[in-house]
């Protein structure tokens, strides 16, 4: 199935236009449900979706023929609703914070979520995730002062404009404040940029059973 067909089948399933022409655009263009895929393939841990919106890597993951167990949360109930609407068996989605306690095991994955939340916040959530998991996968802005970095900061405000996005403030991280918890892990650390003009990084994570820590 091409990336085309995939999104439009994933689109389809969507109960208004907005949110069709949306969800088949962010498959089309953003290249990290595809990397998140790549990094789990067939595996059998269950996935922990922080940050789940309404529900797309969920449904991305399904249609590509993974099957362990999902579980979504996000902070926003209007789009936690739309995910329970669209997504098939085996998904569970819920309104949760980011901050509360992450459950043990499995993998994690923060998708444009941490530039919600304060520097204090945002370790507190990445070092709950390294006590947790066995692979965590991040993605998200990096605060670098490229123009990269300041058209992506713009995007997201006008985002909050048109309460796209219900958040506090907008907070990116640097490179090194997303790789200081993961201390003892094998690192992949990788621009993903794709077909988008933002500053996207993609940060793998993965248990070390060597106890060092690979770049």
């Amino acid at each position: 199935m091409t990336t085309e067909d995939l999104a439009g089948r994933i689109a389809a399933l969507y109960p208004t236009r907005f949110l069709r022409i949306y969800v088949r655009s962010k498959i089309r263009i953003d290249p990290v449900y595809a990397a998140v895929f790549e990094r789990i393939g067939q595996g059998s841990e269950p996935l922990l979706d922080i940050g789940c919106g309404i529900g797309i890597l969920a449904l991305y993951l399904r249609a590509r023929g993974f099957r362990a167990p999902i579980r979504g949360v996000d902070h926003d109930d209007r789009k936690v609703a739309i995910a329970r609407s669209v997504m098939p068996e085996a998904t569970t989605f819920s309104v949760a914070d980011a901050r509360a306690a992450i459950d043990p095991g499995g993998t994690i994955v923060l998708l444009d979520l941490l530039h919600y939340f304060r520097g204090d916040e945002q370790a507190h959530i990445l070092e709950s995730a390294a006590r947790s998991a066995t692979t965590v996968i991040i993605r998200d802005g990096i605060r670098d002062g490229s123009w990269r970095y300041r058209l992506t900061y713009l995007q997201e405000m006008f985002s909050r404009l048109i309460r796209w996005l219900r958040a506090e403030r907008l907070h990116f991280p640097t490179r090194d404040d997303v790789m200081r918890p993961f201390d003892g892990f094998d690192a992949e650390v990788a621009p993903l940029y794709g077909r988008t003009p933002f500053n996207n990084y993609l940060f793998v994570f993965r248990r070390s059973t060597a106890g060092t820590t690979k770049e």
